[in-house]
């Protein structure tokens, strides 16, 4: 049986069905164009409505320009819409295109239609071509004393498009004088609103460039207009209402008297159907009251209903923002909210997002008096289906019992959690377990009594793991298998990839060595063997297996007092987000910052977007080869994989440069005394007898004596080389990365650093140049360049710095691979000298 023959496809009706279909259309229309016959313009309806379609699906119909504009001749106003986003569209790619179009758009300025009028003035300013903004000077001048509403509307957002074409046209035509005066006088509400938005940005803008502005600005938001806003302020829109309130919130009341009248003014504002209204009334409320406490308490009391009605109401995504305002308030009064704390129970429909953020203001608002309602809530979460809300709620009630509410039952509670014999569960009980004994060790006999039951073969996830190395060391008097433990995990050393856990299991091996000697000795010379052998240089295992190899080899009393210092409970854990950032966004009320939870700076303008966020311009470095006050002048760079910028993953490495798993605080500070007292005694502090007694006391094996290292090449380097930004950036695209070195910079250098320019000039006596630095405090970026004296070779450097860890990253490239290792340890002794006196 032959099979079926497919039906042919039918074109759709929104796709061209071949190229000839535009060259159709054109055809179409410029047979219409200046048709008056009767049904021409349901002719004209139909090619728009196909034009428009290609249009929106990305096809380029821009061919038809000139037929569009021939067939813009016409009364029907829809055809005057269509053919305006049509020329709106395609202008700003075509601008001289766009020229065909000025004088029709000119002419229906005019028009006795005033809905015409204005959306020919409106598509004219969005034209947005500079060369054509002389034609927009006069009809904007008369849309703004047109006499329909309408058409002065669109004329005052006209004046800021041009502002943002051509400023210098905007402000010597006087169109801001004009804006004000039509916002002060003009009858409509939406005209008034306009005007006032265009005002507020075109004098933002200006204020950094004169006085003038800055003293326009100051009358915006001066006494007689505030209060001539306020009172038409139930005639705005929604929208309109929003923008008079952020005008309401900057100003300046004389005295309490107006304080009073402003609020007693906008208090029917904050039963408004719309939140974003509800919320911008909040944030004058709040801002107005900030000098006076009582007054600034009662506002929050006030302000409770509105906000809660808010969150019930509306979609999930209304619920999330208004809740990031309650959030906001409840972090910075959560004693007003206490008794509130059951609106803020998740709902199973809730989605996710908003669950979470529930879960931070129950854990905010926990008191003695609310605690066990609230835990208990916290507790039944725990067994949600949904994982991650599971683990937020263990945490919650974590956070809860460090707050020292109610410790006895939820201490019990949470070592019940450690029964529930599921894996989240347990990786994140054990995880808060460890916190708890850190601020309640009168605990440990009970968590321990639980915790040694767990076996670790079935803890996963390396939080959770390294939390119950640091309990198997911390209490390894406590726990009878403890040494059994950790051997068996140091035997699967290789098998843990996490760093975090490798250091985890250094120390527990070290704590329990001085504890339980015998039982532990094998499993601490297997720890040590481990980690001196580990590879990962970032990871910092092998620094600190080779800190505590010579700790011990030193005098083992000292290390025992190092690993096992006298230690206080942990009173306070430190806050993720300081005061002054709270701060800022508590200011920014209203605003994305808050859902953001950061300040609009650090999301919004480009030299704050990261640690390493580099114009592509060249000419934005600074120079260090010539002058280190002079700017480069160089030809832009597009960014690519060889550029000079830092990638996305560059950016992420370098933001998680940390120590990924470090002891508690008590065990750093001595350990780095100890260190650096170590460096001073040197190899005389200890004999090379009790240096073998310990390796074979370890396990660890008398070490050969290492062979003397050969002397390398010597290199001198020219004084006097140069490059230029341009050869520069084509050899650092040409040539591969020859050597990768990461090291630590001494604290003098760090002290250096904090004028970048003098590390500069320290190389330049080096004979080692700077083409280009850039980054802010705590990171750093520079590029080096040297030359090899009596030759052409170059030597290329990135050097990346961060100050808070005080590390190094250098990548290196030459032109001679044989002699980038001596230019390495040059480059490497000029950098450590570095602050040095």
């Amino acid at each position: 049986m032959a099979p079926p023959i497919p039906a042919p496809k039918t074109p759709s009706p929104s796709q061209p069905s071949g190229k000839s279909e535009v060259t159709d259309l054109k055809l179409q229309l410029r047979q219409l164009a200046g048709s008056r016959a009767p049904g021409a313009d349901d002719s004209k309806r139909d090619l728009f409505k196909r034009v428009i379609s290609y249009m929106t699906v990305g096809i380029d119909v821009s061919s038809a320009f000139s037929e569009m504009v021939m067939c813009s001749a016409t009364s029907d106003i829809v055809l005057k819409k269509m053919c305006y986003l049509y020329v709106g569209n395609y202008a700003r790619c075509n601008p001289d295109l766009a020229l065909l179009t000025i004088n029709f758009l000119q002419k229906d300025c005019r028009d006795e239609d005033p809905m015409i009028r204005g959306l020919a003035l409106r598509s004219l300013c969005s034209l947005r071509v500079p060369n054509l903004v002389e034609y927009l000077v006069a009809p904007l001048g008369a849309g703004l004393k047109d006499g329909s509403p309408y058409v002065r509307m669109v004329a005052a957002l006209g004046v800021l498009k041009l502002y943002h074409i051509s400023a210098a046209m905007c402000l010597d035509s006087d169109f801001p004088a004009t804006l004000k005066s039509l916002m002060l006088s003009d009858p409509d509400a939406q005209v008034v609103a306009n005007c006032l938005h265009s005002l507020q940005e075109i004098w933002n803008l200006e204020a950094s460039k004169s006085e003038e502005a800055s003293r326009e600005i100051e009358a915006l938001y001066s006494k007689p207009v505030v209060f001539f806003l306020l009172n038409k302020i139930k005639d705005f829109s929604e929208w309109a209402q929003c923008l008079v309130l952020d005008v309401v919130s900057k100003y300046i009341p004389g005295d309490n008297n107006e304080i009073f009248d402003i609020m007693n003014f906008l208090e029917d504002r904050l039963q408004h159907a719309n939140g974003a209204v509800v919320l911008a009334t909040i944030k004058v409320f709040l801002h107005l009251t900030m000098s006076m406490t009582d007054v600034h308490q009662q506002v929050y009391e006030r302000i409770k209903a509105p906000l809660l009605t808010l969150v019930g109401a509306g979609s999930p995504e209304q619920s999330y923002a208004v809740l990031c305002h309650l959030h906001l308030l409840v972090m910075r009064a959560p004693m007003l909210f206490s008794s509130d704390y059951k609106h803020f129970y998740c709902q199973f429909s809730e989605p996710s997002f908003v669950k979470k953020l529930k879960l931070e203001m129950l854990t905010a608002i926990a008191n003695e008096s609310n605690t066990y309602e609230i835990v208990t809530e916290l507790c039944e979460y725990a067994r949600n289906i949904d994982i991650p809300i599971a683990r937020e709620s263990i945490r919650a009630v974590g956070k809860i019992a460090l707050q020292q509410y109610d410790v006895n039952a939820i201490v019990d509670r949470l070592l019940q959690f450690l029964e529930m014999e599921k894996d989240y569960v347990t990786a994140e009980t054990l995880v808060l377990v460890k916190d708890l004994l850190r601020k309640y060790p009168q605990w440990s006999h009970d968590c321990i009594a639980v915790v040694g039951n767990i076996s670790s073969k079935n803890v996963q996830e390396p939080k959770a793991k390294a939390a119950l190395i640091w309990m198997l060391g911390e209490y390894s008097q406590d726990m009878l298998d403890a040494p059994y433990i950790l051997e068996s995990l140091i035997e699967n050393w290789d098998d843990e990839h996490a760093p975090e856990v490798r250091l985890h299991l250094l120390t527990a091996a070290m704590k329990c060595f001085f504890k339980r000697p015998p039982e532990t000795q094998k499993a601490l010379g297997a720890a040590l063997a481990a980690g001196l052998a580990d590879t990962h240089q970032a990871w910092d295992v092998h620094d600190r297996a080779l800190f505590y190899y010579r700790l011990v080899q030193y005098d083992v009393t000292v290390a025992e007092h190092v690993v096992n210092p006298p230690k206080q409970a942990v009173s306070v854990f430190a806050d993720t987000q300081s005061s002054e950032i709270k701060d800022r966004i508590f200011d920014e009320f209203n605003t994305l910052s808050v859902v953001y939870q950061k300040p609009s700076y650090m999301f919004t303008d480009k030299e704050h977007r990261g640690p390493f966020e580099f114009s592509e311009d060249l000419a934005s470095l600074s120079v260090g080869a010539q002058s280190a006050e002079n700017v480069i002048s160089a030809q832009r760079y597009q960014e690519n994989d060889n550029d000079l910028l830092l990638s996305t993953s560059e950016k992420e490495e370098n933001g998680s440069s940390a120590h990924y798993g470090s002891v508690p605080s008590a065990y750093s500070a001595p350990q780095a005394l100890t260190e650096a007292a170590l460096i001073d005694h040197g190899s005389s502090a200890f004999t090379s007898q009790s240096a073998f007694a310990i390796d074979d006391l370890l396990g660890l094996g008398v070490p050969d004596a290492p062979a003397p290292a050969p002397a390398p090449p010597t290199l001198n380097l020219n004084t006097k080389s140069a490059l230029d930004p341009g050869t520069f950036q084509r050899k650092w695209g040409q040539l591969g990365i020859t050597l990768s070195q990461e090291l630590s910079l001494s604290p003098q250098g760090v002290v250096g650093l904090t004028t970048p320019q003098s590390l500069i000039r320290h190389m330049q006596g080096h004979s080692i140049q700077c083409i280009a630095s850039g980054g802010q405090s705590p990171n750093y970026k520079f590029f080096f360049f040297a030359q090899k004296e009596g030759s052409s070779v170059f030597f290329l450097v990135e050097c990346i710095i961060n100050t808070s860890s005080a590390k190094v990253h250098l990548k290196i490239k030459a032109e001679d691979g044989s002699a980038a290792e001596p230019f390495s340890a040059l480059f490497q002794s000029a950098l450590l000298k570095f602050g040095l006196p």
